[in-house]
């Protein structure tokens, strides 16, 4: 995998965030010719000019800027190799209650990703994506299944030579805004942690796991595959128990389902199953229209059953504190 990355220049859109921050880190240790971290968050891009300017890094560039700006986008991507797609609205609630925001940001800036990829003749894009584009309930979900199909579509747009490819992720443990962050803030400032339904499931992945899940997606793609890393299951009210007896005392306050929340996940949906393959450590969903060379996957099984996280059995409390500390939590 190193190999692949090695001499390239790549840019995260989103690049300040979590999982941007993350993989920044681990492409620099593959000796790539640069990494550009591109962001509308011009706070956290100054906060990342000043954390790498004492290791004199002259292989990092920080570029301020929107998804929704096809121009800058244009601008931006001259000479780039490889695009991570990492920049959208992520928290359900919000899109809720901002689906023109999250319609903007989440379909049209990926269509500008995608205008912009072509334009400037990008090898590469790999588009992170979530479990919550399988069957979607809420306006986040339904713009990330779009943005989805607007990637694998690209595949087909005449004569391109990009790569287009997707990765879903379950809930990233620890990432800003995720549920563990929340909780342990509320333990260890108000000693009340509020939990939704104590029997909601949900797809866990660690950072580590997830940034290792996009490295490879950019390695093996050939064109429309969704990459699903295998994941864990976790009960929200054990995961707050755990947290509970690792952080403090708490009491708990149950309060109901938010807009748009499911009780359970699906990583890929009953018809994407039919043309899904299984690797020891991912599922591989391959495109209805198949447009590159796909014999690599000719030793992968097919897909036979796919249980949504309310059917699969949940990680234990000893289990998850594990999970914790392989997330540095």
């Amino acid at each position: 995998m190193k190999s692949f990355y090695q001499g390239k220049n790549i840019l995260i859109t989103g690049g300040a965030g979590s999982v941007g921050q993350a993989l920044c880190e681990k492409l620099l240790g593959y000796g790539p010719k640069s990494v550009a971290l591109f962001d509308i968050n011009e706070n956290a891009l100054f906060h990342l000019r000043q954390k790498y300017s004492s290791q004199k890094s002259d292989k990092i560039r920080f570029l301020l800027g929107d998804i929704k700006n096809l121009d800058r986008l244009q601008y931006a991507f001259k000479g780039v190799d490889i695009v991570i797609h990492c920049a959208s609205y992520k928290h359900v609630l919000e899109c809720e209650y901002n689906p023109l925001d999250a319609v903007e940001t989440n379909i049209t800036g990926t269509t500008n990703v995608i205008q912009a990829a072509i334009n400037q003749n990008v090898k590469k894009v790999i588009f992170t994506s979530s479990d919550k584009a399988a069957n979607p309930s809420n306006t986040m979900g339904t713009t990330k299944l779009l943005a989805e199909k607007l990637i694998i579509a690209a595949n087909d747009y005449g004569a391109r030579t990009t790569v287009f490819s997707c990765c879903r992720f379950g809930n990233v443990v620890g990432t800003s805004g995720s549920v563990i962050p929340l909780f342990r803030k509320q333990i260890l400032d108000d000693g009340l942690v509020t939990i939704t339904e104590p029997s909601m499931t949900r797809f866990m992945i660690t950072q580590e796991t997830a940034i290792d899940l996009v490295l490879m997606a950019g390695v093996l793609s050939e064109g429309g595959e969704i990459f699903i890393f295998k994941m864990p299951v976790v009960r929200i009210g054990d995961l707050a128990d755990v947290m509970i007896s690792k952080f403090g005392n708490a009491k708990k306050v149950i309060i109901g389902k938010k807009p748009g929340e499911k009780m359970y996940e699906e990583i890929m949906t009953e018809e994407e199953m039919s043309r899904a393959v299984e690797g020891t450590e991912m599922y591989v969903i391959l495109p209805q229209m198949r447009i590159g060379n796909y014999s690599k996957y000719t030793d992968y099984p097919p897909v036979k059953t796919m249980k949504t996280s309310a059917q699969m059995d949940p990680l234990n409390a000893d289990q998850i504190r594990l999970l914790l500390e392989e997330a540095r939590v």
